[in-house]
């Protein structure tokens, strides 16, 4: 038989599957990305198909597999970090969706979520769950699907139906429909989960209308979860790591101390600081949330969650026809001085921490005749880093802690104007690491853990610097250009009526 030496790492987000071949050396040997179709079916509705999620993860496996010139007999482990929140809902029997999985970007749930509050429920939502009532979470969008979808509610209440935020779908199909199961990291963002407890909230399921019957297994982070059955790998390879995006990316990064911090520049922007073993409540619109569990320890995180970051560029591409590629917004961005005074808050789906304003809506402002394409590209890259000192000044003052440096990742901390732009703003050091896709990197780190092949107090050696960002704008520029932002926020506040 051929020896088993390789961690495959599967790492299913909101704009692509991508598959990932680490050896045990943790040195990537090849990688496969397949992009995923976006439905958009109302203005603030985003849905995915949850088989084209499937099938593009196999054939990102597929292309990872050539590229790494190996054969999924030589797979030891299986490693799965994903979009966290985004809702699939599925018949047990068949293993057909019921209906479109619900994105994490999606605004319908708005208005239940605003009746909840109004009753008084959400001070025992954040007190258990570390979250806010905000259509972000999976739990009001499983409510949604099962008084919508024509059944769906009484046959969950027979237990004919199964919920999984996607790590639980691709797992279901990993293994053939033998294992329903989830991870901490993950069932802490649905509004359901005790996060102290480490167990799903009987009262908490009450008030969202969501049986427990639907609910998965909820399993260490690193650990046996279940094995692949005939089909696109070989049977018997053992599934072993599972994390949200975001966590994977905060391991993947070797965050593994309290005080370490993270920032994941993919479709949205999302900082993670580690906490350790106490979850910290926070006051000021950030998250507590579950970072992983490993051998019977719960590591908690601080996050702080910008809905629309990479995907303003792929708006610009796609949405405007303003740039032809990605790699195009920053040479556009660099043929200016500046923005001209143009502000673009990209409140498309709404504004998460630290505002939490469902009801936000994109501005574009300062336009002159003066204005040019390269002012807009310029403005909506500025606009990913307003976003994140946003976040981070909320996160310094919960946390009592001054950032020291901010590690990055994500497709566009490739963006050097980005990162170099994101230095200045806070006026701190910006790492970028040899390896940017540090959330599939997260999700081999916890698959490899999980089979013995490393530990975790020896990951740290790994994390390699590719480029410092040091901060170079003067106080002045800093201060009235964060200042101008915080005028377009107030703009673009509360625009779509309730």
């Amino acid at each position: 038989m051929t020896e088993r030496r390789f961690v495959l790492a599967l790492d299913q987000g909101t704009t692509g599957s991508r598959a990932m071949v680490v050896d045990a050396a943790g040195a990537v040997r090849g990688s496969g990305y397949v992009e995923l179709t976006q439905h958009y079916p109302r203005p603030g509705w985003v849905e995915h198909d949850a088989e084209e999620i499937w099938t593009t993860t196999v054939r990102a496996i597929g292309e990872a597999l050539a590229a790494a010139r190996i054969t999924g007999t030589e797979i030891a482990a299986i490693g799965i970090t994903n979009q966290r929140e985004t809702t699939v809902l599925w018949e047990r029997a068949s293993g057909r969706p019921v209906h479109r999985a619900i994105v994490w970007q999606c605004r319908r749930t708005a208005p239940l979520c605003e009746r909840l509050k109004a009753d008084g429920a959400e001070p025992a939502f954040k007190r258990k769950t570390g979250l806010m009532l905000d259509p972000y979470f999976s739990g009001t969008k499983i409510r949604w699907l099962l008084d919508e979808v024509p059944g769906a509610r009484d046959r969950a209440e027979r237990g004919e139906l199964a919920f999984g935020t996607v790590d639980s779908w691709l797992l279901w199909r990993l293994t053939g429909g033998a294992v329903h199961a989830t991870d901490p990291s993950n069932a802490s963002r649905t509004l359901c989960f005790d996060i102290r407890a480490l167990r799903w909230d009987d009262k908490l399921c009450r008030l969202l209308g969501v049986p427990l019957a639907i609910l998965p297994t909820v399993k260490p982070s690193a650990g046996v979860f279940g094995e692949t059955v005939r089909g696109e790998l070989p049977p018997g390879i053992p599934v072993t790591g599972i994390a949200g995006d975001q966590q994977a990316a905060l391991f993947g990064q070797c965050c593994v101390e309290p005080g370490m911090a993270k920032n994941t520049y993919g479709t949205g922007c999302f900082v993670l600081l580690n906490t350790g073993q106490t979850p910290i409540a926070s006051e000021r619109g950030l998250l507590t949330t579950v970072a992983w569990q490993i051998e019977g320890t719960v590591t908690y995180a601080l996050e702080g969650s910008v809905f629309v970051a990479g995907a303003v560029v792929q708006w610009l591409r796609d949405g405007l026809g303003v740039i032809a590629t990605a790699a195009e917004s920053e040479v556009l961005a660099t043929s200016v001085a500046d923005a001209g005074g143009v502000y673009l808050v990209p409140a498309f789906t709404g504004l998460g921490a630290p505002y939490w304003d469902p009801y936000a809506r994109g501005v574009l402002v300062g336009l002159t005749r003066g204005t040019t394409r390269a002012h807009i590209a310029r403005a909506a890259l500025e606009a990913i880093a307003y976003q994140n000192r946003d976040v981070l000044d909320a996160m310094a003052a919960e946390a009592r802690a001054t950032l020291r440096a901010l590690r990055v990742d994500g497709g566009a901390a490739a963006n050097n104007f980005l990162c170099q732009f994101q230095a200045d703003v806070l006026n701190v050091e910006v790492l970028r690491p040899m390896i940017t896709e540090t959330t599939a990197m997260g999700a081999a780190f916890l698959a490899g853990v999980g089979a013995g092949i490393w530990k975790v107090d020896a990951l740290s050696s790994r994390w390699r610097l590719e480029r410092r960002f040091a901060p170079t704008a003067d106080t002045d520029a800093r201060v009235t250009g964060y200042a101008g932002w915080q005028r377009a926020v107030e703009r673009a506040r509360g625009w779509a009526a309730p």
